[in-house]
């Protein structure tokens, strides 16, 4: 019997139209189709990651493989995109050719939220439980998930490094919304011109902005390429624009009644949410599970600590795959 070291990691990669956008779904494990409620291989939990913005399933590659292992290989582990973040393969539109209009604003917040609803409601059975885990702004996003659909058989929420309030009253906000807000068009001529230029000197270009990482995961090389794509720019600063507006308070209420479902998972100087945020929702819940990152790990964790967090997810939810 080979070691999970030497045994390759099953990983799936489809590109659907969900909701009339282009999507990214990277499948880890043997399960590809999760939507047959006749199907007796049906396995009893999906965990299910919801990324931060940019929202590209290639940043969450490393992630997926690690969790998937640290689990026995038990269970499907999937990263479903946002809404036109990435860059489709050639002969597919970012928008579907269809009169139907699905959703309004899919771009926008709002619509990612309900863009990851509709594929759950399309692509996974509703006798699979759920565990979603989250990663910046896929945090409020989870939140309104549960929120708006209370149905959904969620075992348990993780989020991580959640930006779930005053987004643009934190350090990096207040940097951020001005550009935005009312700069970003200002970004799409740069972007246009640099997406002339071949694959290997944009590849160069991230490493050089990626420098001071002392490892640097190459899957996350790969994906910021398509930050080289004016659409995908478009879509990604869009919808950070309106996280600036819209994610101003916490949502307490949506907190406390699945605040047995939550594990939070904070950050020590991180300006997207200081440290002053994870001290207050500790106050207001001292019975929730919110924990502060004593590894130093960055915002992105994505970028350079994947094994590391996915190593201490699988250790959190022990208990609760022991009961199922």
């Amino acid at each position: 019997m080979r070691s999970g070291s030497e045994e390759p990691v099953p990983l799936h990669e489809e590109f659907i139209y969900c909701c009339g956008a282009a999507t990214q779904v990277l499948k880890c494990g043997p399960w590809k189709d999760l939507s047959k409620d006749e199907s007796k291989n049906l396995p009893r939990l999906l965990f299910m990651i919801i990324p931060g913005n940019p929202g590209l399933a290639g940043y969450y590659r490393a992630f997926i493989q690690a969790l998937y292992c640290g689990l026995n290989q038990q269970y499907p582990v999937w990263v479903v995109s946002h809404a036109g973040h990435c860059k489709p393969p050639g002969g597919m539109e970012m928008i579907e050719d269809t009169d139907i209009k699905e959703l309004e604003d899919v771009f926008g917040l709002n619509g990612q939220v309900e863009h990851k609803l509709n594929f759950l409601k399309k692509n996974v059975s509703k006798d699979i439980k759920l565990v979603l885990i989250a990663h910046s702004i896929g945090c409020y996003i989870t939140l309104e998930m549960m929120k708006r659909a209370s149905e959904l058989q969620v075992l348990r929420s993780v989020l991580l490094f959640p930006t779930i309030e005053r987004m643009a009253q934190s350090p990096q906000g207040k940097l951020m919304t001005p550009l935005l807000c009312k700069l970003r068009y200002a970004l799409y001529m740069p972007v246009y011109l640099l997406s002339f230029l071949p694959e290997g000197v944009k590849a160069s270009l991230v490493r050089f902005a990626l420098r001071g990482m002392k490892t640097c995961d190459e899957s996350s090389i790969t994906t910021s390429i398509n930050l080289f794509s004016v659409d995908c720019i478009a879509n990604i600063l869009y919808m950070a624009s309106q996280e600036m507006m819209k994610v101003v308070e916490r949502d307490s209420t949506t907190i406390k009644q699945n605040l047995k479902k939550l594990i939070f998972y904070y950050g020590t100087g991180d300006s997207w949410c200081p440290q002053h945020y994870y001290d207050e929702i500790k106050m207001d819940f001292p019975d929730g599970d919110i924990r502060l990152c004593e590894k130093g790990l960055r915002h992105a964790f994505v970028l350079d600590a994947s094994k590391e967090m996915a190593a201490m997810i699988t250790d959190w939810l022990q208990d609760d795959l022991t009961k199922l």
